[in-house]
């Protein structure tokens, strides 16, 4: 029997039988709930050294392992953000940006800060960032800022300042004395109502990132990675979109590419097919609805 794993306008339909098993089927993924937990390995004192290089310069311990975004980590984000957002209709897109130059490690260190203080004085605050190079930034050249989704509606007076403080307490300030760059922190509101739009007005920002970091390139609250993202189902989903699609009802065509273990359909997601992705948003309604109620037991 065929299985098909399915997330927002992709459906991979597995002909490798030993890839997915059948009884997949009805089942859901994407949510850090579901990885595997392995116990954790200890390393004797011998082991630990033999690690260990003999020799190494300074600079060699300084010099981080540079990372870039990976196509599967660009999905993953996509999906963590559509999830979030279809059970969330109030989201803000905000950029945090830096008044001078600084490195990556630095620059991640500074943005836990925040979203720590964040989310002390905000009730369930949830967030997804992005880490990206401001390549037409003729001053600070690939200097890094950050894109973050958040559930919260944020008050400039009041973030803006602090932002620009929580830079000068970590070394960071203006080649100026006296600026206060505007730009340093913009908010705008995310109309999670228009999932085509929101998809496109994401794929600019993650998509086309292809920048190199000496830092985590992204990360999300405990929350958000516990969504799921995708269902497992049988080829009864593809004929369904199938049908619709013959009676020119879809809003659009249906891409089919084969590859080795699958057969890969790319779905136009609009508002047609959104319906169809309803149960994703239902597991994950129970899964935010009793992750709250624990929240507010603990506090009790």
């Amino acid at each position: 029997m065929l299985v098909s794993k399915n997330t927002f306008g992709v459906s991979c339909v597995v002909v490798a039988p030993q890839t997915v098993h059948a009884d997949k089927i009805g089942g859901f993924g994407g949510s850090s709930l579901e990885r595997k937990t392995y116990p954790k390995k200890v390393k004797s004192l011998v082991e630990e050294l033999l690690e260990k290089p003999l020799l190494s310069t300074p600079e060699e311990k300084k010099a981080p392992k540079l990372r870039t975004m990976s196509p599967r980590t660009k999905s993953k984000i996509r999906k963590k953000i559509i999830s979030f957002a279809r059970i969330n209709k109030r989201l803000s897109f905000l950029t945090l940006t830096f008044c001078n130059a600084v490195e990556d490690q630095k620059a991640v260190k500074v943005l836990g800060d925040f979203l720590e203080n964040a989310g002390k004085r905000m009730d369930d605050f949830q967030y997804l960032w992005v880490a990206e190079k401001q390549t037409e930034n003729k001053v600070f050249k690939d200097n890094i800022h950050f894109h973050l989704i958040t559930n919260k509606m944020w008050k400039i007076k009041k973030w803006w300042p602090y932002w620009l403080e929580l830079q000068k307490r970590h070394g960071i300030v203006p080649r100026e004395e006296g600026y206060k760059p505007t730009s340093a922190f913009n908010v705008k509101a995310v109309q999670t109502g228009n999932i085509r739009g929101l998809v496109k007005y994401l794929t600019s920002y993650v998509t086309k990132n292809e920048g190199q970091f000496g830092c985590q390139v992204w990360n999300c609250s405990k929350k958000i990675s516990h969504l799921y993202t995708e269902f497992y189902s049988g080829m009864e989903f593809i004929h369904q979109l199938r049908s619709l699609e013959a009676q020119g009802l879809l809003g659009g065509a249906i891409k089919t590419f084969s590859k080795e273990w699958c057969n890969v359909h790319l779905i136009p997601l609009n508002r047609t097919t959104s319906p169809f992705y309803n149960k994703i948003d239902q597991k994950n309604k129970e899964v935010w609805g009793k992750e709250e109620k624990e929240v507010e037991d603990a506090s009790k």
